[in-house]
């Protein structure tokens, strides 16, 4: 195998690694802070995913990211006070199992809502075309991907470090008792949390 060769297959990895990044992200901000295995936070991904290719044929492909984002987020809010809030204290499989349960809701409502066929986004409009890197074609959008993980990167270690709500969230992670003993509002945080973590897996299977 060539050289260049090597070099796209590197650079196809980074732009799938971006967005399961976004996922993986929003995975561990959640158990951080709740302490629940959230079973269905791929099928938020899926979610995602269906609801950007669905309203872009609505309102335009980049529209409908923050869009499906959005929509992901306020999802996981309903999941969260609804369902998560009553089984914290719960033992990790029944957490297990009634997230397993949500995977299965969510797969057949995706079922109901865009059928069984493969459904197939548009591209991206702007960044439609080819670079040229070392000899071979590599797709503009995928190189717009390998930039986006690090950006979000760099905005969630600011959103964590640098603003007092953040900082709530890292004292929850450490501590929750000590957390709540200070006076800190734990169902209004978890929600904020899973709300966060949901619209991340949202967003990565809206650019994805």
């Amino acid at each position: 195998m060539s050289g260049s060769a090597i070099l796209l297959q590197f650079l196809n990895g980074l732009a799938a690694a971006s967005s399961l990044f976004l996922v993986a992200a929003g995975l561990s901000l959640i158990f951080g802070v709740t302490r629940v295995v959230n079973f269905a936070h791929g099928s938020l991904y899926m979610l995602g995913m269906y609801l950007a290719v669905w309203l872009s044929a609505k309102v335009g492909f980049w529209a409908a990211i923050p869009l499906a984002v959005a929509a992901v987020g306020a999802f996981g809010v309903v999941i969260e006070v609804i369902l998560l809030r009553r089984i914290y204290k719960a033992p990790e499989l029944f957490q297990l199992l009634a997230t397993f349960a949500l995977v299965l809701l969510i797969k057949d409502f995706a079922l109901w809502a865009w059928g069984p066929e493969d459904v197939l986004g548009p591209r991206a409009p702007g960044l439609r075309a080819a670079v040229d890197i070392a000899g071979g074609a590599f797709p503009q959008y995928d190189l717009f991907l390998i930039a986006l993980g690090p950006a979000v990167f760099v905005l969630l270690h600011l959103l964590l470090t640098r603003t007092r709500w953040g900082t709530l969230v890292r004292a929850a992670t450490q501590d929750r008792e000590m957390a709540a003993a200070l006076g800190v509002n734990q169902r209004v945080l978890f929600t904020a949390v899973f709300a966060l973590g949901a619209a991340l897996a949202g967003l990565g299977g809206a650019l994805a």
